[in-house]
């Protein structure tokens, strides 16, 4: 079996490479396809992988030519390549739509004139909109963001190809963890580095606001083994905790219990988001049992000093 991973190189490529790996002695070559936009190179000097079946090609999604390319022998593709959210996403909308939407646009078109098999693309749970709570696959999503917007749009272009082969859309909670291309400005991951380091962190708004979040190795190990076709094709949610800001924050101090809390703007109420949990894909697709204490305290051994 040959994969290819668009945007292998971040945060959650980096895991899926390991565990696609890891889950299946089937797998010929993985073909990582990036364009090492966010400057982070820690996929190539963390740990060694097999020179054999690995392939680094540094494209673009837009470059239809570079894309066909290298889709010639592949059997699955991992859709991960995307401008992801920040707490900056109001600026440059243009390039949410450009990336997202026609660079996947660009990808399937790219796909219906190869010879692959499955497709699975990492969408988002922001497609459902704030003010969503506990949503199911069967809610109508309302993205209100750009970045949700955007993830919704490059859905509608994978679901073109659903009569001609498998397709999965995977709506992804907030992912948090520790690997060595770990986001910073994910929530969980941020509260943990100021935790470690400076024994303090901040809350804005009044902390009450929910949001669905997933370890970064149980999200890998479900990804990774849709290419074993454990689960039928389709849209899935992916998520595993409900939990609001403070009670993110209560569960960090349990790891670092003098750590100090600083409440900005106490007062603001901020719009819930929330997954239907357990989510469907669990039942098909069972990950490590491991609870977010221990994920947290992995994480904080993970730190140099």
């Amino acid at each position: 079996m040959n994969i290819l991973i668009t945007g292998g190189t971040g945060y959650i490529g980096y895991s899926l490479v390991h565990q696609l790996l890891q889950t299946s002695k089937e797998i010929d070559k993985i073909v990582i396809y990036d364009n090492l936009s966010s400057k982070k190179y820690d996929f190539f000097t963390a740990g060694q992988l097999p020179t054999e079946k690995i392939k680094f090609v540094q494209g673009d999604l837009l470059d239809g030519r570079k894309l066909e390319k290298n889709l010639k022998d592949i059997d699955w593709v991992y859709h991960l390549a995307a401008k992801v959210t920040t707490p900056f996403a109001d600026r440059e909308s243009h390039f949410y739509d450009q990336i997202n939407h026609w660079g996947t646009a660009q990808l399937v078109q790219s796909i219906e004139r190869s010879n692959v098999q499955g497709v699975v693309y990492l969408s988002s749970a922001s497609v459902y909109g704030d003010g969503a709570e506990n949503a199911d696959e069967s809610y109508t999503p309302h993205p209100n963001s750009f970045y949700g917007i955007s993830k919704y749009d490059g859905e509608q272009q994978v679901k073109r190809m659903e009569k001609q082969l498998k397709t999965y859309i995977i709506r992804s909670a907030n992912i948090y963890g520790f690997n060595p291309a770990f986001r910073i400005d994910a929530v969980v991951n941020r509260f943990m580095f100021e935790a470690h380091f400076n024994r303090k962190i901040s809350i804005h708004g009044s902390g009450e606001q929910m949001r669905s979040f997933i370890h970064i190795d149980k999200a890998a190990h479900t990804l990774a083994l849709l290419v074993q076709e454990k689960a039928p094709p389709g849209i899935y949610n992916l998520g595993e905790h409900n939990l609001s800001v403070m009670d993110i924050a209560e569960a960090i101090k349990e790891v670092y219990p003098d750590l100090e809390m600083i409440n900005i703007n106490h007062h603001m109420k901020m719009k819930n988001q929330s997954l239907a949990i357990p989510c469907r894909i669990t039942e098909l697709i069972p990950w490590p049992a491991k609870s977010m204490s221990e994920e947290l305290s992995d994480f904080r051994a993970s730190f140099a000093f």
